[in-house]
């Protein structure tokens, strides 16, 4: 038996089955906009940086490549096959300073203050209810001035007929369609994140939004690295 939620057991189950055939089902259409993304995290040198979601590995190769030898990157995901997949990735890329985990981004594996830079693509908008949750958990591991960057699907309020086709698919088939649109740069000030940039990109005619937000200050509820 297992305490693990069922959404989230389900979530599981269903990443590891496409894992091996995720990179041609979505990777065509997000690795643009995705590369966007990381460029626009401005990793530089010797940083420490988190990608949360981080599915087959390819934001991954370039946050490493960002960060050089000096640097150190991260990957969690909740998905076994991904990481699997993820791993020869990296393999085959050659010798990368990057750590992968299996993990739920509710409760980060992590301790405080302790990353430059997070990143997030086609992920956040996976968690429905527990955005708030997940941003917390980021803006715990992050010091004071890092950046989390999110590449998400965009409730920018406009509407075409895509919009509209994507929104029915996603209500019909969740699991399957699973990257609803959210209001990004709403959920960064909500999480007290100033949002620094954000690019609108589009997808098959669907909203794209590259959102930068910025760790300002310590909440006073916030411990320190140990």
């Amino acid at each position: 038996m297992t305490d693990e939620p069922t959404d989230q057991h389900s979530t599981r189950g269903f990443y590891d089955r496409i894992s091996r055939a995720y990179d041609l089902i979505a990777d065509s259409s997000e690795h643009a906009v995705r590369d966007i993304g990381v460029q626009a995290l401005g990793v530089s040198h010797g940083q420490r940086v988190l990608e949360i979601g981080c599915g087959t590995g390819h934001g991954l190769v370039g946050l490493a490549d960002a960060v050089g030898h000096s640097g150190q990157v991260h990957g969690v995901d909740i998905s076994s096959g991904m990481m699997a997949v993820a791993r020869n990735r990296l393999q085959s890329a050659g010798p990368r300073n990057v750590t992968l985990t299996i993990a739920d981004a509710r409760t980060l594996c992590f301790r405080s203050n302790v990353f430059d830079a997070v990143f997030m693509s086609f992920t956040l908008e996976l968690f429905e209810g527990a955005i708030p949750d997940v941003l917390a958990e980021v803006r715990r591991v992050l010091r004071v001035g890092g950046r989390v960057g999110i590449v998400a699907m965009s409730a920018a309020g406009q509407t075409n007929a895509m919009i509209d086709l994507y929104q029915w698919l996603h209500r019909r088939w969740p699991h399957v369609i699973d990257c609803r649109p959210i209001d990004v740069v709403g959920v960064l000030q909500e999480a007290h994140f100033q949002t620094r940039t954000a690019h609108v990109a589009a997808i098959w005619g669907l909203p794209v939004i590259v959102a930068i937000g910025v760790r300002t200050s310590a909440a006073s509820h916030e411990g320190s690295t140990p």
